[in-house]
């Protein structure tokens, strides 16, 4: 019985304590918010005010476990994560029942299928296609669906690992985006698409100016296959790139040539390039240095002024032209950029791809430039879409995110991503361990392709690439659905194509515009 005493009367005291602490707590939080100025909802509600910030700080998680219907949540819903999220781990996306998705909202693309269909021994698999044959080192692209640019320094060294080594085993290309070319690009084997921001980081002089000797030693990797200069990407077009001063380490530091303790922030563009003609001879001095393709990454605002550049080419010959042109939409994601940017600039995807695909076609130089969509295309009937309109390839950045684990956190600009994928924080960091990451990696890439594959062959062609606009049809304001060659009719030109495009009001005036008739 005294031991028993004695535990309550211990017991008891404890109790009496914490109860005090967090009277005096209170008390304190109390004096101090009754006497701050910053806050109005604080000052007249002292202590209870605090927890509508608490509330609000948890309120997108809350939303998003229990709240949130499967295809509600932004920018990803559960449904299009979960499909990452099994394809990564193998484990099948088949479903019961019936599908959740809304076919009445308007913009729902709905493929058509065939009503004879290719047998089984009649699909193909999608071929590499050649990206500049005017090169002294053309690259044959094997995959359709690529990783798109995540820089070191925003994404840690333990996720560029894990994506270059998944990219190796899938066969897809890895986008080093504006942070340059890290050791850990090269380890996993992967091809890489180096790209140049407009800060220059890995190829840039002290002055920060476009280094020849530089841009030779990182094309002579012959991992690196092709160049990509950033123009602007959908997340932040009209500003450079971010890279909180908390992100960079040494390492990042001597890879990006910028000092720590002070965030790299990209110029809004290139100096030295002030039109179309400045882009062109930009774009043909780097790939007389490399040797190897190079093209340009852009959100688009608005087609006009690219009637001028494709003119251009017309006039100095298509050898002048980028090998490719990736077509960033204004949904396309970052680390860190300004709401106003992210939300209201720069075109959808869905408009962009289109003013793109059919400047490229009405030019004459459909086989000449590639065209690569990026924009929010994590999943394969957005992928299948997107080639129906045109773009020969299509590059993805947060789908990988999702395959490295990410549970869209929104913590990508503050260095504590809980997953370790957009953080330099050791501890979080042994959370991605890379020799299981980089099988996600390819098992994504791999099921997003073959599905893109079983689409092609429900609508009648044997592989993606054959997939025309004709198969497809979108939902429209009333419900009801057309063909999207009604709603936004293309021509593929040759002989055949020009005498299409000359017999249509839309199109006549577009060549006359790009200097192909008078």
């Amino acid at each position: 019985m005294g031991y028993a005493m004695m535990a309550l009367q211990y017991l008891a005291l404890v109790f009496v304590f914490v109860i005090g602490v967090a009277v005096a707590t209170a008390l304190v939080m109390y004096l101090i918010d009754r006497m701050q100025t910053g806050d109005a909802i604080r000052r007249n509600y002292p202590v209870i005010g605090r927890f509508r910030n608490l509330f609000t700080e948890l309120g997108e998680f809350f939303r998003q476990y229990f709240f949130a219907m499967d295809r509600e949540e932004m920018p990803f819903n559960r449904a299009q994560r979960n499909w990452v999220y099994n394809a990564s781990e193998n484990k099948g996306n088949t479903v019961a029942f019936g599908s959740t998705r809304n076919l009445s909202i308007p913009g729902t693309p709905i493929f058509m299928n065939a009503v004879f269909p290719p047998l089984d021994d009649q699909y193909a698999s999608t071929e590499p296609m050649l990206i500049g044959p005017h090169c002294r080192h053309p690259y044959a692209a094997p995959s359709i669906f690529n990783i798109s640019g995540m820089s070191y320094g925003a994404i840690s060294k333990p996720a560029v690992l894990s994506l270059s080594r998944g990219a190796r085993m899938a066969g897809v290309w890895l986008n080093t985006g504006e942070g340059g070319l890290s050791p850990y690009h090269l380890e996993g084997g992967a091809d890489i698409v180096y790209q140049i921001g407009t800060a220059k980081f890995g190829v840039r002089d002290q002055e920060g100016n476009l280094s020849d000797a530089k841009l030779r030693e990182v094309a002579a990797h012959d991992q690196v296959k092709m160049f990509e200069i950033k123009l602007s990407q959908g997340a932040k077009p009209g500003k450079g790139g971010i890279l909180p001063a908390a992100k960079i380490d040494k390492e990042v530091s001597e890879i990006r040539g910028v000092p720590m303790g002070k965030d790299a922030i990209s110029p809004n563009r290139h100096r030295e390039v002030d039109d179309f003609d400045g882009l062109l001879d930009l774009i043909a001095h780097v790939r007389e240095v490399t040797g190897k393709p190079v093209g340009v990454k852009t959100c688009v605002g608005s087609a006009d002024p690219w009637f001028d550049f494709f003119k251009k080419i017309r006039e100095r010959g298509e050898e002048s032209a980028p090998d490719f042109i990736s077509v960033d939409g204004g949904e396309g994601g970052t680390g860190a950029a300004p709401m106003p940017l992210i939300d209201l600039v720069g075109l959808p995807l869905r408009e962009a791809l289109i003013r793109m695909v059919d400047l490229r076609d009405l030019a004459g130089l459909h086989d000449r430039i590639r065209i690569i969509a990026s924009g929010k295309l994590i999943i394969p009937g957005d992928v299948a879409w997107a080639i129906c309109l045109g773009a020969d390839f299509v590059a993805s950045a947060r789908g990988f995110m999702f395959s490295l684990g990410c549970i869209q956190a929104l913590k990508c600009n503050k260095n504590t991503c809980p997953t370790g994928i957009t953080t330099h924080i050791p501890s979080l960091q042994k959370g991605l361990v890379v020799h299981e990451k980089d099988k996600r990696v390819a098992a994504y890439a791999k099921a997003v392709t073959e599905e893109v594959e079983t689409i092609a062959h429900s609508v009648g062609v044997s592989e993606p690439r054959q997939m025309r606009r004709r198969h497809v049809r979108i939902v429209c304001d009333d419900g009801t659905s057309k063909q999207m060659n009604e709603l936004y009719p293309s021509v593929h030109l040759g002989l055949e194509g020009l005498a299409k495009a000359r017999g249509h009001k839309q199109f006549e005036d577009a060549l006359i515009r790009l200097g192909v008739a008078e």
